[in-house]
């Protein structure tokens, strides 16, 4: 509730940078990768239908399920080329979608022009950070840019930045943009004593962000071929697996404000990806990186037989292994000894959502004694709180927080893959076979898709209930309630009743209603609409103060 606040609040700061932002930045925005190296021509698309595409390195086509399925490759130079030709329309969507999400963050033209300036002296080294291949391949996908944006940025630089929109966006927003939740299970946990791995990757840019999520599959000339889940541009992993059984994910963490960006996290991921097996070979490669934001590794290992977490943030560096334990959760603290003396750290966990959805975790996988696919799922897919209590749809302290880009599971040993179809996790999850996938190669696929369809997890029927369409009913009133409230105009009280009874349980409506009735002065009635919301499940700890302050200046008006 405090993001709009805080992104406000740093405006003076971009004022006072603006005066010596040219430092520094100039050879940053005129920095171009060596391509000379590299052999490679402008590919040629040809256009099979309105959903599938082939050219000499790669395919694109989208499946029956809504999935996009990319598969490229070659070098550097040709992946980027090949995805940025093939994923053109989607590219440019997903830049509209993002940028446009800024927009409603800061609608100001002036307040976007000093926005863009900072953010050019933030990133000002993040050029230096960054391998000369990832570079190259974002330099390819980057000659399929929209020009419409060219007033923010080149193609290059910009698509460049937009790497670490996940990092910028965690500093940014209260340093905690995403929420996102992981688990492994393997030995005695699990059905058949193979490692499994479940994450939902919670980072929010708005719905059409989440609308064209891309299963990229991934053939380089150096290093392992891979999958990750994505989006048209991007390049990063958030959560992927390679041929070796190796998978990674990220969850933020906690962290002081950075003031310059270095290597974004989903490249560290990338690089991990595509070069290790094992992991010790991760962590040695994530310990040779610098990094701007705190962020958690989530990695699991086919020839390890289990997963660690690597805790990376920009002055320290930490391990977590569970002991004596086939049991390994992941939200969003830290948890190896590293970091135990951290501050920061420490009051992320009393103060956030973080803890909360740490243990409803471990109590949904205390409650199988094998856990399976199905079961993985399941817990992805939950929207209760701690012994199954009703906390309202959308709460940042469920694990399925109604937002989510996506949902995943991982098989290594076996190199199979889920992958959740919208909306949220609530849509089927698709399968994929690494080892059939990478069999293929581009020339091999024509007009197929390459999901194990017999092996698809069906969907939640919780998509099609009434009370899901009373949530989506929510969210809508939700931005009509906040428009009101910015742009000082008038709802009906009806409106605000339907709010709440759209999603009774969810203390946020109520909080919402109090703050609206609050600025026309409708003191009696804000505070009827913030004690009700104390009676919920609030999500973190600020939030309760914040609530807790309404309460007591309206106390104090109405002498009471």
């Amino acid at each position: 509730m405090q993001k709009r606040g805080y992104i406000r609040s740093i405006y003076p700061v971009f004022s006072l940078l603006f005066l010596f932002i040219s430092c520094g930045v100039s050879k940053s925005l005129r920095d171009l990768p060596d391509i000379s190296r590299y052999d490679a021509q402008t590919p040629e698309r040809v256009r099979l239908s309105d959903s599938t595409f082939f050219s000499e390195k790669g395919y694109l086509t989208k499946n029956d399920y809504g999935l996009w399925e990319l598969y490229i490759e070659g070098n550097p130079l040709e992946l980027g080329l090949t995805t940025g030709s093939l994923t053109q329309e989607l590219f440019h969507k997903q830049e509209d979608a993002l940028l446009t999400k800024v927009n409603e963050l800061v609608p100001s033209n002036t307040k976007q022009y000093l926005l863009r300036k900072f953010l050019a002296w933030f990133n000002r080294k993040m050029y230096l950070n960054i391998r000369e291949e990832y570079k190259t391949e974002i330099y390819g996908i980057a000659q399929y840019a929209s020009d419409a944006y060219a007033h923010i940025a080149d193609a290059y630089p910009r698509i460049l930045y937009l790497h670490g929109a996940h990092d910028i966006g965690h500093a940014l927003q209260d340093l905690a943009l995403v929420g996102c939740s992981s688990f492994a299970v393997w030995g005695d946990q699990t059905e058949d004593g193979q490692l499994l791995i479940g994450r939902n990757f919670d980072f929010y840019a708005g719905d059409d962000f989440a609308e064209e999520k891309i299963i990229a599959f991934v053939n380089p000339d150096e290093g392992h071929k891979f999958m990750s889940v994505t989006w048209g541009g991007m390049i990063g992993v958030v959560s992927g697996m390679n041929d070796q059984g190796l998978t990674v994910t990220i969850n933020a963490g906690k962290s002081k404000f950075p003031l310059v960006a270095k290597t974004p996290i989903s490249l560290v991921t990338r690089e991990i990806l595509q070069y290790a097996s094992t992991l010790e070979e991760a962590v040695a490669i994530a310990r040779k990186r610098e990094v701007f934001v705190s962020e958690s590794i989530f990695v699991g290992s086919a020839r390890d037989k289990k997963a660690a977490v690597i805790e990376v943030s920009p002055k320290n560096f930490g391990v977590y292994e569970v002991q004596n334990s086939n049991q390994l959760i992941c939200s969003n603290h830290f948890q190896s000894t590293a970091y135990m003396a951290d501050k920061k750290n420490q009051r992320h966990i009393l103060e956030s959502h973080s803890q909360y959805r740490y243990d409803r975790m471990e109590e949904l996988l205390g409650h199988s004694n094998k856990t399976t696919v199905r079961s993985a799922v399941d817990v992805l897919r939950d929207k209760q709180g701690l012994d199954g209590k009703e906390i309202g749809y959308g709460n940042e302290k469920a694990l399925n927080q109604l937002l989510a880009h996506h949902g995943i599971v991982f098989k290594p040993e076996e190199l199979l893959v889920w992958v959740s179809t919208n909306p949220y996790q609530l849509g089927e999850f698709v399968a994929y076979d690494l080892d059939e996938v990478f069999k293929k190669t581009a020339s091999d696929l024509q007009r197929t898709t390459l999901a194990e369809k017999s092996m698809t997890v069906p969907e939640d029927s919780f998509q099609h209930t009434q009370a899901f369409k009373k949530y989506q009913e929510y969210r809508s009133l939700k931005n009509k309630v906040l428009t009101a409230m910015v742009n000082d105009r008038h709802l009906e009280q009806g409106v605000l009743k339907e709010l709440v009874q759209n999603n009774p349980e969810y203390w946020e409506g109520y909080y919402l209603v109090g703050r609206y009735q609050y600025r026309k002065g409708y003191y009696t009635a804000a505070l009827m609409a913030f004690e009700q919301a104390l009676t919920k499940e609030i999500t973190t700890v600020p939030d309760k103060e914040n609530l807790m302050r309404y309460i007591r200046k309206i106390k104090r008006r109405l002498h009471l």
